[in-house]
């Protein structure tokens, strides 16, 4: 919501929860704690909704977000709709679903990575995140976060074989890490600043290591993303990753799709 507060061409109608208020707002945002029943209520109040419930009332919203016809960013693993990662794939239905925080960060990487090197046999994604930037709906999240990853992976970057883990560390100060571990025979590493500098227009905080061998035959990569931000901790970078990444999502429907001259 901060975020989009600070966009010239977004007007927020509302942020609206299912709990009662329990943080400050700016003062011209309007919080309602009625959540599916707001937008019963105000049908048609805005353009888009930023869907960040969890993965199983992602779809019954979407019922009466579907019905008045509204784009939705669906930033849970609930797989409606059509996966997004920036420049990777298009915008092609109202639902567009952020996948996971694992799936932004590691996507880029894998599906440039389909294309330069020869005959992946399988892929291994695994993700650390701070436990203490794992909410309930995260948690309860978990089986879906990694079916979601996966089928993306086999969807985007075309690896059919693949196995994706998420840690939730409880260590202080620990911050977002995702190493791939590819099966693989060869790598060309031509253009590789050049995917990175494009992943660092939305995700300032990418930092990766270039690919390397750690035994014939498998391929490791690492990342390690942190928060970019004054309003989350900056070890909350998978929170970030996805907020940036559903931002671009918006803005690109804005350009494309709507007219924000109304």
């Amino acid at each position: 919501m901060l975020k989009l507060h600070l966009q010239k061409n977004i007007h927020i109608v509302a942020f609206v929860g299912r709990r009662p208020q329990s943080k400050q707002y700016p003062d011209n945002i309007v919080y309602s704690d009625k959540s599916l029943q707001y937008f019963i209520e105000n049908p048609n109040c805005c353009d888009i909704v930023f869907d960040c419930t969890d993965a199983y009332s992602a779809v019954i919203n979407y019922n009466v977000f579907l019905e008045q016809n509204l784009y939705v960013i669906d930033l849970t693993p609930s797989q409606i709709g059509n996966f997004y990662v920036p420049y990777l794939t298009p915008i092609t239905s109202k639902n567009i679903n952020m996948i996971t925080c694992g799936a932004q960060s590691c996507l880029p990487i894998l599906k440039y990575l389909s294309m330069h090197c020869s005959d992946i046999k399988y892929a291994e994604v695994v993700t650390q995140i701070s436990a203490s930037s794992a909410g309930i709906a995260t948690r309860n999240n978990i089986d879906k976060y990694i079916e979601t990853t996966q089928d993306a992976i086999a969807d985007i970057a075309n690896i059919q074989n693949s196995k994706v883990i998420l840690n939730l560390n409880p260590g202080k100060n620990i911050n977002m890490k995702t190493t791939i571990f590819l099966e693989t025979t060869d790598i060309d590493l031509i253009d590789f600043e050049t995917i990175l500098s494009q992943i660092r227009t939305y995700i300032p905080e990418y930092v990766i290591t270039t690919p390397s061998w750690k035994s014939p035959g498998i391929l490791m990569i690492q990342i390690s993303i942190m928060g970019n931000s004054n309003i989350i901790s900056k070890y909350h970078g998978n929170l970030d990753i996805i907020n940036c990444s559903a931002l671009h999502a918006c803005n690109y429907i804005i350009k494309k799709y709507l007219d924000i001259t109304k």
